[in-house]
């Protein structure tokens, strides 16, 4: 008889269910499968197919010249390596903004190629319309509030967001709209922890921060960021667990100098 244990995967309903409970959800972006396969198998409840990989994979300076093409190529990657997590995918810049049918066909086909869960859109009333139409279509939706980086053009600054009353009171007006709408979580993305904590406990979704304080629902980093890949950059947000870049340079260095020295390979090491 088998001794095998099935994994028992999370869902959008476990999600919501973690709120109720009061039990924190642990969300990171993920863009290959080698990563997520590692990340799935650390316990993670959200894997983040996240428009950040036009940052961290690709070196963009912004999210915006990632395509859905691109998308859905690094979330057929991560889906291929998870046995447990909920997999979301960002649609795009481009992909969703102001045309719900085009939202929609983009969320199609990133469920259809990619076999991921669940989609992400930035963005509070004015994309009230594509939210409704995607999930009409049975695909779930995860809205982001706050900084939202797929406008730094219209803001132009990654500085927290609403700080301003005025600010602050659309956002508190938008998560209701993308309740309502049928959203089944929502990130809030740098805003004060006072406003997020305000915001998480008016709604029935769960909240998921990246510089919004410690009253969300969850939590959510850039994996590249969290385990220290990339170099210099350091919020006040983030936590870096590991300082991998100075680990892989090292190692880098002395692979080199083992080469130029011949002494790699040794003996042991060839046929």
């Amino acid at each position: 008889m088998s001794t095998h244990k099935e994994v028992k995967r999370i869902t959008t309903n476990t999600i919501q269910e973690m709120k109720q409970k009061g039990e924190k959800i642990a969300m990171l972006t993920s863009y290959d499968y080698s990563m997520a396969t590692i990340v799935d198998e650390g316990g993670i409840d959200v894997i983040l197919v996240g428009d950040s990989a036009s940052n961290v994979m690709a070196g963009h300076e912004t999210t915006l010249p990632i395509t859905l093409d691109q998308m859905i190529y690094h979330a057929a990657s991560v889906v291929r390596a998870v046995k447990r997590a909920l997999v979301v995918v960002d649609l795009p810049f481009g992909s969703y903004q102001g045309n719900s049918k085009e939202a929609l066909n983009s969320a199609i086909r990133i469920m259809k190629e990619s076999g991921a869960h669940a989609v992400k859109l930035e963005g509070g009333i004015e994309i009230r319309e594509s939210v409704e139409r995607i999930i009409t279509a049975g695909i779930p939706v995860m809205g982001h509030l706050g900084l939202t980086p797929q406008s730094i053009y219209k803001f132009g600054t990654y500085t927290v967001r609403a700080k301003e009353e005025a600010e602050a009171e659309k956002l508190k007006q938008d998560i209701l709209v993308l309740q309502e709408a049928g959203c089944f979580s929502v990130v809030l993305e740098k805003i004060p922890a006072k406003l997020a904590k305000e915001v998480t406990d008016s709604v029935k979704i769960p909240t998921i921060g990246i510089g919004a304080g410690q009253h969300c629902d969850g939590q959510v980093l850039v994996i590249n960021d969290m385990i220290g890949l990339t170099k210099g950059f350091k919020p006040r947000f983030l936590r870096q667990y590991l300082n991998l870049f100075e680990q892989i340079n090292g190692a880098v260095h002395s692979y080199v100098k083992d080469v130029k020295s011949g002494n790699f390979p040794n003996e042991k090491e060839q046929y």
